[in-house]
């Protein structure tokens, strides 16, 4: 299955868990790592270019640190114009029916931060539900988010084995 791992991290160079990940899922075949702020520091995309990177892979997966209960503004900004009408949602916006979809995200807070009565009020599953309900419009199947929580106290250790465990996840078939 080929697989394509858009990721979106403002200041990769100084993140511990997404660069890591990132690195680990380099080495990976059918796997092509997409670093859309590296690609577009002004965030003026290619769609013409995206939408061909997603027709050219099965399986599409959003890598990202959970920023205000949600993704990096550039990812918002690649749905925005990629996922356009007609393309990947209306009557004849078919061009993604069948692909798998899956997000990969980390939190600094700890995982009962993330629940009810828990710090934030709501739950993960809770708080991605737009990226599964862009999935459903899209004609996406999802599969269940890879979530590292609490990654601000992870030991290097650890930060190398959720990489590991990550790169399991991407290439599960």
């Amino acid at each position: 299955m080929k697989t394509l791992v858009l990721t979106a991290h403002p200041n990769m160079k100084d993140s511990t868990i997404n660069k890591a990940w990132t690195e680990r899922l380099r080495q990976e075949n059918n796997i092509t790592v997409h670093d859309l702020y590296e690609a577009y520091p002004n965030f003026k995309i290619d769609v013409q270019e995206e939408q061909e990177l997603l027709l050219s892979h099965d399986r599409i997966i959003f890598q990202f640190p959970f920023y205000w209960y949600s993704s990096p503004a550039i990812l918002k900004e690649w749905q925005d114009v990629v996922l356009t009408y007609g393309w990947a949602y209306g009557a004849q916006g078919t061009k993604l029916h069948g692909k798998q979809f899956g997000l990969a995200v980390s939190t600094g807070g700890p995982k009962e931060a993330y629940q009810a009565g828990g710090y934030n009020k709501y739950s993960m599953n809770e708080l991605l539900k737009p990226f599964e309900a862009m999935s459903n419009l899209t004609g996406m199947k999802i599969i269940p988010a890879f979530l590292e929580q609490g990654v601000r106290t992870m030991s290097p250790e650890q930060v190398q084995e959720s990489a590991e465990r990550l790169a399991q996840y991407v290439t599960a078939e």
